[in-house]
């Protein structure tokens, strides 16, 4: 039972990512929401995870200067 609801519930954040995409909002937060959700129960999720971790740690060293 839980393992469906946080699957739903990740569902939902991908439908949230996917509005937000087309009209102007948050769309990066729901879709990192999503990978979270699915994350818990799918090693290639949390592998997707991991990447766009990376991928923002290393944009916010840029954007703060840091090397």
């Amino acid at each position: 039972m839980k393992k469906v609801m946080v699957l739903g519930i990740g569902v939902v954040f991908v439908f949230l990512a996917i509005i937000f995409f087309v009209v102007p909002g948050p769309s990066i937060i729901f879709a990192m929401a999503a990978l979270v959700c699915f994350s818990i129960y799918y090693p290639t999720a949390r592998k997707y995870l991991r990447k766009l971790q990376k991928i923002f740690t290393k944009a916010c060293h840029k954007l703060d200067g840091i090397k």
